[in-house]
């Protein structure tokens, strides 16, 4: 645990709010410079261009869509990563999932084919565990300076292509998750609706703030998906809560035992770091 010294909260002046896709998920509130609490998520747009914007990705084509900047990360292609391996049927549906440590370089190597069959993730990767020249361009963003009493307890760097997804679950910390590259949709659920949603899709003895081989794959996984990013229904019309669509530099506070389902959505490389913080 790193103990930090943290200046006054963030003073916010007012809230912004977008047009919702969904009446069961209306946006999440956008702040612009005003004190905000840890009970509610909000969207911090443009608030963290992190070096490794610039300098892991390709600049944004037209359609804003980045690749990674193989010349760059190559330097670090012998790193042990953890990276999660999925396969698909002919349908299309996830057949398989595991997870192992490889190098970075397999990683590259998979962005850079195009395989239908498959995905590979880089997932929970604690960016305490990267090169030093790695971890210097994801460092921890001013604007944590304004949430929370300044003790950091975990941070991990996610990356893949399109479509990826993380099922719903909760965080055992306030969790700020900063995009990096590509987009990211989150839909949020206060912690007594995320919790009673959790339990009815159970069937068997999953840890709701793990990402375990049950969330990933299997029936359990299909239920919370179908519930949460499926069409409204007779079944799941009592399924509710806030949405953010994430782009490059955006962050979003995810408060403590708020449930929270993850996609990465759009074109190019998808990339992201979380700080998980009191």
């Amino acid at each position: 645990m790193t103990r930090l010294l943290l200046p006054s909260p963030l003073r916010v002046t007012s809230t912004v709010r977008h047009l919702s896709t969904t009446p069961r998920f209306p946006p999440v509130e956008t702040a612009r410079q005003e004190q905000h609490g840890l009970h509610q998520p909000v969207l911090f747009k443009q608030r963290c261009n992190l070096p490794a914007v610039a300098k892991w990705f390709t600049p944004p084509t037209h359609s804003g869509a980045r690749e990674l900047n193989t010349a760059y990360l190559g330097h670090y292609s012998s790193t042990t990563v953890p990276l999660e391996l999925t396969r698909f049927d002919a349908a299309g549906k996830r057949a398989a999932f595991e997870r192992f440590e490889a190098p970075l370089s397999l990683l590259l190597a998979h962005m850079s084919s195009s395989d239908p069959s498959l995905t590979l993730y880089l997932a929970q990767c604690s960016l305490a565990d990267l090169p030093s020249e790695l971890y210097a361009d994801v460092r921890l963003p001013s604007l944590v300076n304004g949430l929370g009493k300044g003790d950091i307890y975990g941070s991990s760097l996610w990356m893949g292509r399109p479509p990826t997804r993380t099922p719903l679950h909760r965080d055992p910390n306030p969790n700020l998750f900063v995009q990096l590259a590509g987009q990211k949709t989150i839909r949020l659920m206060a912690p007594e609706h995320g919790r009673r949603l959790y339990q009815r899709s159970r069937v068997g003895q999953g840890h709701a703030n793990l990402r375990g081989g049950e969330m990933m794959v299997g029936q359990e996984m299909e239920r919370l998906e179908n519930a949460v990013w499926g069409e409204e229904s007779e079944e799941n019309k009592s399924v509710c809560g806030v949405e953010a669509t994430l782009q490059s530099g955006d962050a979003l506070l995810i408060p403590l035992g708020w449930w929270h389902a993850v996609r990465g959505v759009g074109e190019g490389a998808n990339a992201s770091v979380n700080w998980w913080f009191r």
